[in-house]
């Protein structure tokens, strides 16, 4: 299967892999033949890229960082979490937060499991699903980032579980905003952006009232979007004010926030949201932690088009797993011509690297 852009997508393409929405209903299926209004049906519904099937790329596999019905099952558990406490109000929901609370850590756990029971590097790009409300597919893929980084890092279980759990529940604050801002699609004013920006204070102390989960669990909601040089928010702390899961939280909700569909900004691919990392490495964001995160996931994922430095086009068949961004390549095009396609293992072949995305 080869990933591409739904922009380019012709009529007669056939979908490799089924799309979802976050209840987990089959909103295209597999095996579909794309006619015009579909593409635009995709298009205007804020997808990005899909897989479609390809006689060039028929042993391409895309493994998913979870399966499928334990993703959707974390989505909904955010979600109806999520919308019992906007419902309750502020107030009344601490003892809500504490009835749920073993509902999430099972789910954290099972989530811990899946990350660091598979040998499979994480590919961000394996499922294509349209999200009704962003922050609770957001809050499922940041946990997904937060807990691969801090396997990386070999942080001790008690701690990956703790920041699981933090990424969660990071953006809870937000259900405590005015719709009308949360969902906003223009740009925001001065006032409704301080207004978003208090989310950060409000999930600290909603989050603080728990019996239930540690402080520290609040506090990732405090710092995720504080920033190394004290440009960030709420409290504008620096450095080694922040705590760590602060630093690693603001990594893996920017990675996500960048590379996510929304309605009104195309999905960046894994290696331009690396780079929007990268530009910040060292004042918004931790440098190591940076580099740690970008051995955690897979750069150019399965399925995805790119361009050789020798300007060999190329389709991505497998990662390898200690050396990122150097994957197996199956050649289809040399000097911009079709050629019998042929692998290269970029890991065994140092003269060549990856230059660029042709999705």
């Amino acid at each position: 299967m080869r990933l591409v852009a739904s922009q380019t997508l012709q009529e007669g393409a056939e979908l490799a892999r089924p799309i979802f929405n976050e209840k987990g209903k089959v909103l295209i299926q597999k095996d579909v033949t794309l006619t015009s209004p579909l593409i635009k049906r995709l298009q205007e519904r804020g997808v990005t890229y899909v897989y479609i099937k390809d006689e060039l790329t028929d042993d391409i596999h895309i493994n998913s960082p979870l399966p499928e019905e334990m993703r959707l099952e974390a989505i909904q558990l955010v979600k109806q979490s999520f919308t019992t406490f906007q419902n309750n109000g502020f107030e009344k929901s601490a003892f809500l937060l504490d009835k749920t609370s073993k509902n999430m850590t099972n789910m954290v756990d099972s989530m811990i499991g899946q990350v660091t029971g598979n040998d499979e590097i994480l590919t961000v790009m394996s499922d294509i699903l349209i999200a009704d409300d962003y922050v609770f597919a957001h809050s499922i893929n940041v946990t997904l980032y937060a807990i691969a980084l801090a396997t990386e890092l070999k942080l001790p279980a008690k701690q990956i579980r703790q920041l699981g759990l933090g990424a969660m529940l990071h953006d809870v604050g937000k259900m405590f905003i005015p719709d009308e801002i949360l969902n906003k699609t223009g740009k925001l004013t001065d006032a409704e952006f301080d207004i978003m920006k208090s989310h950060t204070e409000t999930g600290f102390n909603f989050l603080r009232q728990s019996t239930s989960f540690p402080l520290l669990i609040a506090h990732c909601a405090y710092q995720h979007h504080e920033r190394l040089d004290g440009s960030g928010y709420p409290r504008g702390i620096s450095l080694e004010e922040i705590h760590p899961f602060g630093k690693i939280l603001a990594i893996a909700d920017v990675f996500d926030a960048v590379t996510s569909n929304r309605v009104y900004r195309d999905a960046m691919l894994p290696q331009e949201g690396l780079e929007v990392l990268y530009a910040g490495s060292g004042k918004l964001f931790d440098r190591e932690l940076v580099r740690t995160f970008k051995n955690a996931i897979a750069i150019y994922p399965n399925g995805a088009t790119i361009r050789l430095s020798d300007n060999r086009i190329a389709i991505v068949v497998k990662q390898n797993n200690q050396l990122h961004e150097r994957p197996i390549v199956r050649v289809i095009k040399e000097n911009e011509q079709d050629v019998q396609p042929y692998d290269i293992d970029l890991s065994k072949q140092f003269d060549l690297t990856v230059t660029s995305y042709q999705i």
